[in-house]
């Protein structure tokens, strides 16, 4: 089928019309023609305000403009004459014949009415990246959930992704945990809970380290020896590795998240002398005080200048520290070397990396420097907000210590399967187990991904759990009501001829369904999950309404066929939407 979406066969008309009521001179600059779903279903399917916008260049009413438009724009059989609305809204209302054959060609296309991307990249994505010897924590939901998600949808629409945990691998904590790996293990700890025993390892020595200066030259030893290459301690940073490794696998497990590539800040310890000796004889770094900086080059306007901030009424150098005065190299030093790696090895047209809102600062820097360095790959830093309590501060533990991300996980199953044995008690226990799993894990993500990337959000069990609203629950729920159906008629879904639409309620719910396709791309512009969820809620609520009220397996002839035709197109929608947000839906509740 077509995958022209009918907001664009809309506008392209409502251009002709355009065209045909304004000469060149008139049309404002910049003016483009928007078409976009209706706010209000009463008066249409889709709306513009052009006549709005253009209504000052003609220097007539909005209205007039809209009436003189609608005149204009020729209609076909696409779409019934449109109707002006409120202060010069343009409604365009779908005809039923396009509408139902529209549908009915859904059901023969695996895409859903998805078109593929004209414009093909081969994209890094950079995202969740924990510490190695700590635990994830819950701060890393969102960078992870949202990560996995933006892979999932790029991949779908015909973009080469490569996912790298870029995993905190080198550095300080080591000669820290080196030295308490000698001194303080506790093997029995080590055996029974690897990560947790590096942690406690890396906790007391920190706090010794506060009324010990000593102890601090001694680990920061440790950390040259492994540095240096010393065998014993790179053995044991080896092993360090591989425990954290194994505790964060058994994470994205969970999670369903898989990773292409685990590169870590120790793969690029080789690359960083040499690239700092580079930046200093290309001009871009200079010597200071011993280290090694890139500073303004003044070229720009010092509001917008990365290298500049503005402090005691002046504007004074922020500079990119890529070396410090002691010979040691910093975040920024690796990850312009990560950035040669990807583009090198992976031949990247974009490089995505999601990570908090607090790191603008340092990848405004590093994106700045890449220019510099006539990078011209596109560079986007996709931050986010953060998770809060219910007393809307930082999400803790009533010790006041950081949640842990297993622990969140944990709970999410053990709450899901208490709600499941209350609702359905009479499924065996396997099947709670997996449900409860399901509903559980894709609860946490769905209310990370239903909000907008950059607000903070209440982290609140019974909120995300609810059957009722815009939650994971609700959705898996309407996708069980479509599966419901066809386990009661006894067989799969039998391909069906035209469909008859003959309730408000199947129009609006096939008009959500064509509506998939104009939703997908459109999570990548400005990168928003969101719309998606948003998307996915309303179709679940326009199931809900027609299931309500349009009797299916009781109808008959071509009404009944056109009515699971629906069914089964829902549930197909919600299982594939649920799945780019990284959800697996179960079968019963």
């Amino acid at each position: 089928m077509s995958t022209d979406s009918f907001p664009n066969l809309i506008s392209q008309r409502l251009q002709a019309a355009v065209k045909a009521v304004c000469d060149e001179a008139s049309l404002p600059e910049g003016f483009t023609v928007d078409v976009v779903p209706a706010t209000n279903p009463q008066f249409g399917d889709y709306q513009s305000n052009a006549a709005l916008q253009l209504s000052k260049s003609l220097r007539q009413s909005p209205r007039d403009v809209a009436a003189r438009l609608s005149e204009a724009f020729d209609a076909g059989d696409l779409c019934d004459p449109p109707t002006v609305a409120g202060p010069g809204f343009i409604n365009f209302r779908l005809s039923a014949s396009v509408l139902a054959g529209r549908t009915a060609a859904l059901l023969g296309d695996d895409r859903l009415g998805v078109p593929r991307t004209e414009h093909p990249k081969t994209i890094v994505i950079d995202f969740s990246a924990p510490n190695i010897a700590k635990p994830m924590h819950v701060g890393h939901i969102r960078s992870t959930i949202l990560g996995d998600c933006l892979t999932r949808t790029a991949r779908f629409l015909g973009h080469t992704v490569v996912t790298d945990n870029h995993i905190g691998d080198w550095g300080t904590q080591f000669g820290m945990v080196l030295w308490a790996w000698k001194n303080l293990r506790d093997d029995a700890a080590l055996a029974a809970d690897p990560v947790g025993e590096l942690l406690r390892l890396y906790r007391v020595v920190n706090e010794r380290q506060k009324s010990d200066d000593s102890l601090r030259d001694t680990c920061k030893a440790e950390l040259v020896k492994l540095q240096q290459g010393d065998t014993e301690n790179l053995e044991i940073w080896r092993q360090c590795v591989s425990l954290s490794r194994g505790g964060l696998e058994r994470i994205y497990e969970q999670l369903d998240i898989t990773f292409d590539h685990w590169l870590g800040e120790s793969a690029y310890n080789g690359a960083l002398s040499p690239l700092v000796d580079r930046l200093l004889a290309e001009g871009i770094a200079t010597a200071s005080d011993g280290a090694i900086c890139i500073f303004s080059d003044g070229r720009g306007d010092p509001k917008s200048d990365p290298f500049l901030i503005f402090r005691d009424d002046a504007w004074q150098a922020n500079p990119f520290l890529i070396r410090k005065s002691d010979g040691g190299f910093l975040y920024a030093t690796t990850d312009l070397a990560t950035v040669d790696h990807r583009l090198r090895e992976f031949h990247a047209d974009a490089l995505w990396y999601v990570v908090g809102a607090p790191q603008q600062s340092h990848f405004d820097q590093l994106f700045a420097v890449c220019r510099r360095r006539g990078i011209t790959a596109e560079l986007e830093f996709i931050s986010f907000g953060s998770i809060l309590g219910k007393d809307r501060k930082m999400l803790r533990t009533r010790s006041g210590e950081t949640v842990q991300l297993a622990d969140v996980l944990s709970e999410a199953r053990e709450r899901a399967l208490k709600v499941i044995e209350e609702k359905n008690p009479g499924l065996d226990d396997d099947e709670k187990t997996d449900i409860a799993r399901a509903i559980g894990i894709g609860s946490v993500k769905y209310a990370e991904l239903s909000q907008h990337r950059m607000t903070d959000y209440v982290f609140d069990w019974d909120t995300m759990l609810s059957l009722k609203g815009n939650t994971a629950p609700y959705l898996i729920n309407a996708y069980v009501r479509t599966r419901s159906i066809f386990r009661r008629l006894g067989t799969d879904f039998q391909s069906c001829g035209e469909l008859v639409l003959t309730e408000p309620t199947e129009r609006a719910l096939a008009l959500k369904l064509l509506q998939y396709g104009e939703t997908v791309p459109g999570i990548l512009t400005g990168f928003r999950p969101n719309l998606l969820c948003s998307y996915l809620f309303e179709l679940a609520s326009a199931y809900h309404g027609f299931f309500e009220e349009c009797p299916v397996l009781r109808s008959e002839g071509a009404i009944r066929e056109s009515r699971l035709a629906l069914c089964e197109l829902t549930g197909r929608v919600l299982r594939h939407g649920l799945g780019l947000l990284g959800i697996q839906p179960v079968e019963r509740m």
